[in-house]
């Protein structure tokens, strides 16, 4: 579902996958070849939610902002299911792994991941290249940088899942 909210309305690229239960509120741009799944919330509804190309916002994620502190989420970017991406910045090719939260004012770098479950604290900087995990998230090791092989495959195992699901067919009971 889109909606325009208080004049906004979300725009959309060229070949992006919306779930057709996922919601995209407002002051929100997705970029061509990106995939919003299964109850997925973006909510711009008080500053602005930019998402790259060819990333992907799993199953039952949050993405929302703070007054004053957009979400931007880079090119190549996974979003791991049930998590929270709250007024912060994702740069590319980075992982933010399956029930973690990163909270207002974090800044995760090019070619860094976080681990499943993690906290990522307001305001704080993650990498370049490093892997966080805990709550709240530490370093818990530097990444080389072959590592964006790995994160474009899994952008890439998602693009191609989209082909698949816009061939699905919707059958009502």
């Amino acid at each position: 579902m889109i909606i325009e909210f208080k004049g906004k309305r979300p725009r959309i690229g060229k070949n992006v996958f919306i779930a057709p239960n996922a919601v995209v509120i407002g002051d929100v741009e997705i970029g061509d070849g990106s995939s919003i799944w299964f109850n997925t919330v973006i909510r711009g509804d008080s500053d602005i939610i930019r998402i790259g190309r060819s990333t992907n916002i799993q199953d039952n994620c949050t993405v929302h902002i703070d007054e004053g502190k957009p979400t931007i989420i880079g090119d190549n970017v996974t979003v791991g299911h049930n998590t929270v991406v709250h007024g912060c910045i994702v740069e590319d090719l980075c992982l933010i792994g399956i029930h973690s939260t990163v909270l207002s004012g974090a800044h995760i770098k090019r070619g860094s991941i976080i681990a499943s479950n993690a906290l990522v604290m307001e305001g704080k900087t993650v990498g370049p290249f490093h892997l966080v995990a805990g709550v709240p998230a530490t370093l818990k090791k530097t990444l080389p940088e072959t590592i964006l092989d790995v994160l474009k495959a899994s952008a890439e195992l998602y693009r191609n899942k989209v082909r698949d699901f816009q061939a699905a067919k919707i059958v009502e009971k």
